[in-house]
């Protein structure tokens, strides 16, 4: 039996892999191109400059110039002042064509030539007569990030591109510039696929630290031999990757690491496409969930999966909501893979209680209401209550208690608890899709449970979480509940 073949049936449901785009962003080689500049403002010449960076002959056209522009045009060799206006000669062998103009008619008479000469135009600040925009830059070159809005944001892209100069050191420049230069070494020294791709996540690793020295080419090449030693061609290996409740910002920068080096990546149905969004885009996508009342992967065949990709030298991420450690099959796979000699690790994500508690704002052990916390299954293999539970335990609020999966067993949580000696007007909070866009909340107490559960459905994962801990978003819930009903005469639901 082939182990790639055991997808569920519904896997084509998801979306692309590439969500819709503004427009394509792409990088152009303009070194010795002529480019066409009609006008002399200074919005012109910052223009100018730009195509100048990349290494463009500049032909400016325009019978008066800034100071700004005279001044830069004096400075560098690659522009050509023309002191007259444009003309459709101006057009002949260019490779892209800018320009600033007073008024509609102007940039349309200059938009309509270029387009006649088969030359990309710009005309700025004047998107109806744009084939392509400008984005704000992040230049690390040969490094170069470009950053777009579509037009609808500028400022907001600026910002964006001041929080990437964050994130990217200066030294970043001079580790791209090796790269180029040992790539054919590289090349000549290292096989295809695995092998070459564990070098250059190596360098990666080294190239977000201090600036490369004068011996660090000789390093890499000698680490490029090691792998050739290793003969690591044939060797792969497994990432556990938890993918947070949903939200991508909440993944770990070593989960998006591993998701940007995986080769296949088996991701659960509760995995969020924004998730999914941040993986390599040449990775292999295998929806392999296990869901309620839908068709699933049994476990086994997973596990068999995990086994045939990682023998055959891939790198292979299982991508689990949550974090992989609670709650899940982790424990299952991580044994199946150590018989088989597979390497694993484990990437922790952030747990739904976790989640949950932060977005509530409340702290699950505050030192005022509960000195611990523990997590609780709502369901067993049966879809029931698991048999075993300490119900006079659970009872305790002084302990918050967090139920996962226990939409379908919310009545039975309530009977238990309170045959067992909970007050029925003990907090409890009951949430769906957590840090979703669909998410939904409900704050009351334990004696509305089932009905609250009722009252937002189950069609998503559903958090119960029950003590004293929540007894400050319960009085929240009551004051605004309380507002509600003298703003609109009448209670209101504590769903939303």
């Amino acid at each position: 039996m082939d182990a790639l073949q055991l997808l569920p049936s519904d896997r084509n449901t998801r979306p692309a892999r590439m969500a819709s785009l503004a427009k394509l962003p792409v990088f152009w080689a303009l070194d010795g191109k002529r480019a066409v500049i009609a006008g002399g403002s200074d919005a012109a010449a910052w223009k100018a400059e730009l195509l100048a960076a990349c290494g463009a002959e500049i032909h400016v056209y325009a019978e008066e110039l800034s100071e700004t522009f005279a001044s830069l045009i004096n400075q560098d060799g690659r522009f050509l002042h023309h002191r007259k206006q444009w003309s459709p000669a101006s057009f002949q062998s260019a490779a892209i064509a800018i320009a600033d103009c007073e008024d509609d008619e102007a940039a349309a008479a200059f938009f309509d030539e270029a387009c006649r000469a088969g030359v990309p135009v710009n005309v700025i600040d004047k998107p109806k007569y744009c084939q392509f925009q400008f984005g704000s830059i992040v230049n690390r070159s040969p490094v170069v990030v470009a950053i777009s809005t579509d037009g609808a944001a500028p400022i907001l892209a600026q910002a964006i591109r001041r929080r990437i100069e964050t994130l990217l050191p200066p030294a970043l420049k001079s580790w791209a510039a090796l790269a180029h230069s040992i790539r054919d070494k590289v090349n000549t020294r290292v096989s295809p696929g695995a092998p070459r791709r564990a070098f250059w996540e190596n360098f990666v690793d080294r190239a977000f630290g201090a600036a490369p020295e004068a011996e660090t080419e000789a390093g890499l090449l000698a680490d490029a031999g090691r792998i050739v030693t290793k003969n690591t061609s044939s060797s792969g290996r497994v990432t556990l990757v938890g993918a947070g409740p949903g939200d991508a910002e909440l993944l770990t920068l070593k989960a998006v690491r591993a998701l940007q080096a995986a080769d296949v990546i088996l991701f659960d149905d509760l995995v969020s496409d924004e998730v999914l969004e941040l993986a390599r885009r040449e990775a292999k996508r295998m929806l392999v969930g296990k869901r309620g009342g839908r068709t699933s992967c049994k476990q086994e065949d997973i596990n068999a999966m995990m086994v045939q990709l990682a023998k055959a030298g891939k790198r292979v991420v299982r991508l689990k909501s949550g974090d992989p450690m609670i709650f899940g099959r982790a424990g299952e796979e991580i044994a199946c893979l150590e018989r088989q000699g597979i390497p694993v690790d484990v990437v922790p994500g952030i747990t739904s209680a976790s989640a949950m508690a932060a977005r509530l704002g409340v702290s699950l052990t505050h030192r005022d209401h509960a000195q611990a916390v523990r997590f609780v299954t709502g369901h067993s293999r049966r879809g029931d209550l698991p048999e075993h539970l300490d119900w006079q335990n659970l009872a305790e609020t002084r302990t918050t208690t967090i139920f996962y999966m226990s939409g379908r067993t919310a009545g039975q949580i309530r009977t238990r608890l309170l045959a067992a000696g909970m007050d029925s007007a003990t907090p409890a909070v009951v949430m769906s899709a957590v840090t979703r866009s669909d998410e939904r909340r409900w704050i009351g107490i334990v004696d509305d449970l089932a009905d609250a559960v009722a009252r937002i459905g189950v069609d998503n994962p559903i958090l119960i979480g029950v003590g004293q801990a929540f007894s400050e978003a319960r009085a929240g819930a009551v004051n605004a509940e309380e507002r509600q009903q003298q703003d609109y005469g009448q209670p209101q639901a504590r769903a939303f």
